[in-house]
């Protein structure tokens, strides 16, 4: 082990081996070559020595170890509080630490953007942040119940939100942007998470060699004898939802003790343990329903075997019979004239089939959500102060066939990379120029021409002819699919991003062409819940169930139902709103390989992801760039203890008072440029010189209060002493009882108007105490007086 000390008191560098070895380079502005291959090489180097964390400037550049790392326990955690970035290896606690104390030192939100594609480690990222901002921050008893919160609502909503696909054992089949609160002094002591298009689909249906969500696993490896007993648990393969894809272990997961923390991560967030049970109820009521098939009756559908119709109603709490009925029929609204009647219509088989997955997906999701609002419950605050928040959500995906959810999962991917090119390339670009600074302009691609493509009204994106398709088109279906295939040729075929092939089309993603397949779209956009299956569950006897299905079905709706395109439209606008009110932080996720092994590194696959995050661009950027800006009077307010004239206000032009401070310093002039509002600077390094002599400035003012205080403190506590020492002899002496009342005198002899006694004593420097004593001998006689004798 090999560490030098830093400023701070903290290990600058620690390396793993005794031999001290420089592994590529920590920030990538350093390169010495700036292409794709520089940067593929210099990650490698880094993978393959355990340095899985690189920067560019404050980006962070995360690849994903397919294994545990060794640094991420205490000694890494009070390494990287409070030291500067370039103090330490690149590591992920480094930009927690620096959002943390950001949002306390400029009262400003925070939020931490983490992108990459499926399986990069995204989720793995996010538990991180929120685990050293835990760490790190104070707080009471109130405060380490939200922390705790915090921290189990991750397996919690793993286990219901989570499952192991083709590309990730543990991916986040949903989105979620975490908002921990916290109050003025730093503590987190709220919180609140707002989640992002369930993909609910997965309950009934997914690619062979992928598994459904981890609860369904954990429930029948983890529950007890009674509550399989009582919940009708049995093997896996026994059920149609989970034997489907022939995937039922995974070799990283433990469904059985992942089981026993879901359910103390409930109690945790303080479900009641009779609505734990009636979750778990629920989950394994989906099971059963999977199980219920159907067989052509006359061109209509039947029930195939009515036996299991028993368990499933039996754990929602609804009758049989109408469960029989509501699956394989449907109440539909008929105009006759002016008269408005509803006709009971039977289904055939791909329609019952397609009712009773629709009722198993709207149970998990409505189970999903109450979760989430119970996490939220548990964290309520009245009133926002400061928060950071982190977005962990789905990653890019490009699967052999891509459907619906793909395409919504690579929409707001869309959104998330457009923010990046926004803030860290675009708009840096365009305040140098509004503020005066001499700068030469980098070209790199602005993919608002795909996130208009796809969400677009004027001309119509993607998702508005399809939701037109959607509103005009009474039955979902093959021919639902092929007319809005048809309208994208005609509407949109010439756009440069798009094409079409006879069973879908073709978008250019930033991340690269995607096709997607048209079977089905229409079908999951629509996501309409039936009115007969929203009556069947406010029927259940079960009170938690009747509350999971609030809708007043005898209001009048008017207008167009809500699509899922048009939830997650919303949705992934609303959250680049609450982003962009944020200082934002970047974490950029590379997956190295396929086979989900350590030290594996496929290098087209690395190059091919860093083209599409456009790590090159970011940093010529930065390079050209500057890496800090304030305007001049929040520069005025944090650096005006350095001098005099400065301190505590600066009394003038703004603008003067900044390059006063920065003269102060000696700050090296082509380390900084004054715009027209605000101060750049180049380097970290120079902004670490100024910080490091505010802290001597203000070490020197705490070592002067210090001084004065302690000498109070003495003089406080001797006058104590003084007075403790009288108390303890007051009125306790046999002669001259209050003796202590009068003040010490000290010389009693009166020596001053005896000069036999003065010359006696005249080799004595100071006399403290002077007075007649009576001397006795062994035999208790008295010493006859004499000058000697009775001094």
């Amino acid at each position: 082990m090999f560490c030098f000390q830093g400023s701070r008191g903290h290990f600058r560098y620690h390396w793993q081996s005794h031999n001290v070895k420089l592994t590529g380079v920590d920030d990538m502005v350093l390169l010495s070559k700036i292409n794709e291959d520089a940067i593929v090489e210099n990650l490698k180097k880094r993978y393959m020595d355990d340095y899985i964390f690189t920067y560019i400037g404050p980006v962070l550049i995360s690849v994903n170890p397919f294994k545990q790392m060794p640094y991420f326990g205490d000694k890494e955690i009070e390494m990287y509080q409070g030291a500067a970035q370039y103090e330490n290896p690149p590591h992920i606690y480094a930009l927690a630490d620096n959002m943390y104390r950001n949002m306390m030192i400029d009262r400003e939100n925070q939020c931490v953007i983490i992108s990459g594609e499926s399986g990069a480690g995204k989720t793995v990222a996010a538990k991180y942040i929120m685990g050293y901002i835990s760490r790190v921050s104070g707080g009471g008893p109130k405060v380490q119940h939200v922390k705790d919160i915090i921290l189990q609502s991750n397996p919690l909503l793993e286990a219901f939100g989570n499952a192991k696909t083709l590309r990730n054992n543990n991916s986040s089949r949903f989105g979620k942007y975490f908002e921990i609160q916290f109050s003025s002094g730093g503590e987190p002591d709220g919180g609140k998470i707002s989640n992002f298009l369930l993909e609910k689909s997965r309950v009934v249906m997914r690619n062979p060699g992928e598994r459904s969500f981890h609860i369904f696993y954990q429930l029948i490896e983890g529950a007890s004898a009674e509550q399989k007993n009582s919940l009708g648990i049995t093997s896996m393969d026994y059920y149609t939802y989970l034997n489907q894809s022939g995937s039922y272990k995974v070799d990283d997961i433990n469904d059985k003790s992942d089981f026993q923390e879901t359910m103390h991560a409930m109690g945790v967030i303080g479900i009641a343990p009779a609505d734990q049970s009636m979750v778990l109820q629920i989950v394994a009521g989906v099971l059963h329903l999977g199980n219920i098939t159907f067989k052509e009756s006359g061109n209509y559908a039947a029930v195939e075997s009515e036996e299991f119709l028993a368990f499933p109603a039996f754990l929602l709490g609804i009758d049989q019979n109408r469960l029989k009925e509501k699956i394989t029929s449907r109440k539909m609204d008929s105009k006759w004239g002016s008269t408005k009647e509803s006709i009971d219509v039977t289904l055939n088989v791909e329609q019952a089939c397609y009712t009773r997955d629709a009722l198993s997906k709207a149970l998990h999701a409505r189970v999903f959500d109450y979760l989430v609002e119970s996490i939220n419950r548990a964290m309520v605050k009245d009133h926002q102060e400061l928060n950071i928040g982190v977005l962990d959500i789905y990653g890019f995906e490009i699967f052999q066939k891509n459907g619906f959810e793909q395409f919504c999962i690579n929409f707001v991917n869309e959104k998330l990379q457009q923010i990046f090119i926004e803030l860290t390339l675009k708009a840096e670009q365009e305040e140098y120029v509004q503020e005066g600074i001499k700068w030469t302009p980098i070209d790199y691609f602005n993919n608002k021409i795909v996130c208009d493509l796809i969400e677009s009204k004027n001309p119509p994106g993607v998702m508005c002819i399809l939701d037109d398709v959607c509103a005009t088109m009474h039955a979902v279906g093959e021919g639902a699919d092929q007319t809005m295939l048809q309208k994208l040729r005609v509407q949109i075929n010439t756009h440069e991003h798009f094409n079409s092939w006879n069973q879908g089309f073709i978008i250019h993603h930033y991340a690269g062409k995607v096709s997607y397949d048209a079977e089905g779209f229409c079908e999951r956009n629509r996501d309409v819940l039936f009115t007969d299956l929203i009556e069947l569950m406010q029927s259940s006897e079960t009170p938690f169930i009747r509350a999971l299905f609030p809708e007043n079905l005898n209001a009048d709706k008017k207008g167009r139902p809500t699509t899922a395109g048009s939830k997650i439209k919303k949705q992934a606008n609303d959250l680049v709103s609450t982003l962009m009110k944020c200082t934002p932080h970047y974490i950029r996720c590379i997956k190295p390989n396929e086979t989900k092994r350590p030290k594996d590194w496929e290098e087209s696959r690395v190059k091919h992801q860093v083209e599409y995050l456009g790590l090159k661009e970011n940093i010529r950027v930065r390079r050209a760039g500057y890496a800090y800006r304030r305007v001049f009077r929040k520069f005025l307010n944090r650096y005006a203890i350095l001098t005099k004239e400065s301190w505590p206000t600066w009394r003038g032009d703004e603008k003067e008072g900044v390059r006063h401070l920065l003269n102060s310093v000696k700050m090296d002039h082509d380390q900084f440029q004054l715009g027209r509002t605000k101060i750049f600077i180049k380097a970290p390094e120079s902004l670490f010189l100024l910080e490091e002599t505010r802290d001597r400035k203000f070490d020197g003012y705490a070592r002067t209060i210090q001084k004065a205080w302690r000498k109070h403190v003495a003089r406080k506590k001797y006058v104590q002493m003084r007075e403790e020492a009288s108390d303890l002899l007051l009125n306790r002496k046999e002669r001259r009882r209050h003796s202590l009342n009068r003040n010490f005198v000290g010389d009693y002899l009166g020596m001053d108007d005896r000069p036999e006694l003065r010359q006696f004593l005249a080799k004595r420097e100071k006399i403290d105490f002077a007075d007649k004593v009576t001397k006795y001998d062994r035999r208790f006689k008295v010493s006859e007086p004499g000058l000697p004798e009775g001094s």
